[in-house]
């Protein structure tokens, strides 16, 4: 389980002392949650907070009873965060093979790289020993990035508007991963998302609005007031009380 517990993120600009992120209290339970809200809401720098890129302000973040605020994205990962990045990274001169063994620690049969590779989608004989380079298009390189955090086989994995940069056909293919993974993961998801079908799949939904809470519920009760507008949906939430999600 995941715990936020007032967590803020303040930056100095020009005109001064921006809260990007406002005493935010969060318990995260449920297997696949989204996190949605307008440009600017705070959903990316929430994400990376959690992942340990950005370091809070103030509060606390919790991990399965254990304290992470002062731990580092490497320390981190080694006890089981992972962090897909908007648009993956490259790595030349390493194959599809590679980054999935390394991804799971060990030297994977060739047998096992490819079981991955098919969960999300790839026909494992046209890209286990392809380089991760600008020969890929943007929905191959999110499957693969899917795939390698299939083999850390992580206690969270986060998901940072993994729908950014692809075509349609591609996403069609990625809400079919994101809802296999689902089942297939022993541990949580969180995908910050503005599609729509990215809501619809996930167990629950947060709606963040000027760094807060806004609301949170299944997709049914969110998405209408994504509609509606988020401002009025936060002026309806007394006070910055504990969010339960699960």
């Amino acid at each position: 389980m995941l715990e936020l517990r007032n967590i803020s993120y303040l930056v100095d600009d020009e005109n001064g002392r921006n809260e990007i992120i406002n005493d935010v209290s969060l318990d995260i339970r449920e297997k696949f949650v989204a996190i949605t809200g307008p440009n600017g809401s705070g959903k990316s720098t929430l994400a990376k907070l959690i992942a340990g890129i950005l370091k809070p302000t103030s509060g606390r973040i919790i991990l399965d009873g254990t304290d992470i605020t002062d731990l580092n994205i490497d320390e981190r990962a080694r006890l089981g965060i992972s962090f897909a990045f908007q648009q993956p990274i490259k790595f030349k001169g390493i194959t599809v093979r590679d980054i999935i063994s390394l991804a799971s620690g060990k030297k994977l049969p060739l047998n096992v790289v490819c079981d991955y590779l098919s969960q999300v989608g790839l026909c494992a004989r046209d890209y286990v020993d392809r380089e991760i380079n600008d020969s890929l298009s943007g929905g191959e390189l999110k499957r693969i990035e899917i795939a390698t955090i299939m083999a850390r086989g992580t206690k969270l994995s986060i998901f940072d508007e993994p729908e950014a940069g692809i075509d349609l056909w591609s996403f069609q293919n990625l809400i079919q991963v994101f809802d296999s993974l689902r089942e297939k993961t022993d541990g949580s998801i969180i995908v910050i998302s503005h599609q729509e079908r990215i809501l619809n799949i996930a167990d629950k939904v947060i709606l963040l609005a000027d760094g807060k809470v806004g609301s949170f519920g299944e997709a049914g009760e969110i998405i209408p007031s994504l509609a509606n507008g988020v401002t009025d949906v936060c002026s309806k939430i007394p006070g910055q009380g504990e969010q339960t999600i699960g």
